[in-house]
């Protein structure tokens, strides 16, 4: 049983740094946007695993629920922006 966890605590761990790594990397705001969604929820679920149920929540309600719906309308705002300043229609 034991081995069982520590396996998925190396899953959570790999899979969280993976996300990480994306949404830094990203070179697409929006994907990056979704990508820091997926980690603030990822990071809820290690939250969870490690007892601490009260800072899951508020990671998943405020870190990825309001943190990414401000995050995607800033970058839709942007992408707006650089058309505009293009000059091409919306």
């Amino acid at each position: 049983m034991d081995l069982i966890l520590l396996l998925f605590d190396a899953v959570l761990l790999i899979t969280l740094l993976a996300l990480a790594l994306a949404a830094i990397l990203s070179s697409d705001p929006r994907r990056a946007v979704m990508l820091f969604i997926a980690f603030g929820l990822w990071l809820s679920l290690v939250w969870a695993r490690l007892g601490a149920p009260d800072v899951a929540l508020a990671e998943a309600a405020i870190g990825a629920g309001i943190g990414g719906a401000l995050m995607l309308a800033a970058a839709r705002r942007a992408a707006r922006q650089q058309t505009s300043d293009r000059g091409e229609p919306s």
